[in-house]
């Protein structure tokens, strides 16, 4: 589905990524993760169009999209969940769900789509009318993901999901996106808790410096001496 090809991309006046390639299987559940300042998300933002890459290519669906706008990435397929969630802090629950269905083909069927996510979130539909600067830390990610998911996407990024939540918030969204694969929605996750996300992905990269470093099997390397001695403090 996803295919990125010696990817190198600059960050201000520093380059970010060195020849980064990685792909993504239609169904799969894909982890890239690494250490603070790696360079995952500007992998994740030179997918979905915020970089323009120096050199290499993006392929989703065998088409290129590498230098396109974020605008035409969604319109392809591509929804992108960013760390912290980026909200409209001052419109309400449903609104920020609407501006999530923007373009033409998702706005035709964004009340199917509200129903489907406030199945997923039941607290969202309870909070429909509340404004969004008023939420929860946990419920204000939970709708993050609902926003993200409005376009209808064939392929889901997340960039740190769990990030400054309760236990309990973590278990809700997990068990959202570990789900999101049976309703037809492959997902690329990014995920500082190095553990969870080795456990539900299919196969994983290591990005270390702008450069991946291992790749394989996610189960794999959830028993790999090295990871376990560095990110999971074996």
């Amino acid at each position: 589905m996803l295919t990125v090809r010696k990817i190198s991309t600059i960050h201000g006046k520093i380059q970010a990524l060195w020849d980064v390639s990685i792909e993504v299987n239609e169904g799969e559940i894909v982890a890239l993760i690494g250490a603070n300042g790696a360079g995952k998300t500007t992998l994740l933002d030179t997918i979905s169009g915020t970089y323009i890459p120096v050199s290499g290519t993006v392929e989703f669906q065998c088409q290129r999209i590498e230098g396109k706008t974020a605008a035409y990435i969604v319109e392809k397929g591509i929804s992108h969940v960013p760390q912290g969630g980026r909200l409209f802090s001052d419109m309400t629950v449903r609104e920020n769900l609407e501006m999530g269905a923007y373009s033409r083909h998702a706005w035709k069927q964004r009340m199917e789509t509200i129903e489907r996510i406030c199945k997923m979130f039941p607290r969202l539909k309870e909070r429909e009318n509340q404004v969004a600067s008023t939420l929860s830390g946990g419920e204000k990610q939970m709708l993050a993901i609902g926003r993200g998911l409005m376009s209808r996407p064939k392929l889901c990024i997340f960039d740190e999901p769990s990030y400054g939540l309760s236990p309990k918030a973590v278990m809700e969204i997990f068990h959202v996106i570990r789900s999101l694969p049976k309703q037809g929605i492959t997902v690329l996750l990014v995920e500082q808790n190095v553990s969870q996300a080795l456990e539900m992905a299919n196969r994983a990269y290591v990005l270390e410096n702008g450069r991946i470093t291992l790749q394989g099997n996610a189960c794999d390397l959830l028993m790999n001496d090295y990871v376990r001695k560095a990110y999971l403090g074996l």
